[in-house]
């Protein structure tokens, strides 16, 4: 069966760092690009960052400059690195992997950063 596991989301200072991680595993076809989304309470999910296949990435504005977003396509996993964590970085943050036909997400993963 397919399954997107993440980890490392938790609570962290304002000003800290945290690494999440992601592993795809049982796609029936070629991935595509990943990516991280979030959503906080009462806001809509939004794009976090992205990275295709040959490694090129986009972000959010918002976070552009402190979040890193990286792949290891042998193992099917991406990451986001976050640095320079803002209070309104707080939200749960979604892993998702586009292939030709299905879209496939994870489960989330709270991030909570503390002033």
């Amino acid at each position: 069966q397919v399954s997107l596991v993440e980890s490392g989301g938790g609570l962290v200072q304002a000003g800290g760092s945290l690494r999440l991680s992601c592993v795809a595993s049982g796609i029936p076809f070629k991935i595509r690009d990943m990516g991280w989304y979030r959503q906080a309470p009462g806001k809509q999910r939004e794009l976090v960052a992205v990275i295709t296949t040959g490694g090129s990435t986009n972000y959010a504005d918002s976070v552009r400059g402190r979040f890193t977003v990286s792949r290891d396509n042998a193992k099917t996993s991406v990451f986001l690195q976050m640095s320079s964590l803002e209070t309104e970085d707080t939200a749960v943050y979604y892993c998702k992997v586009t292939t030709a036909f299905a879209e496939y997400w994870g489960q989330g993963t709270q991030v909570t950063v503390s002033s």
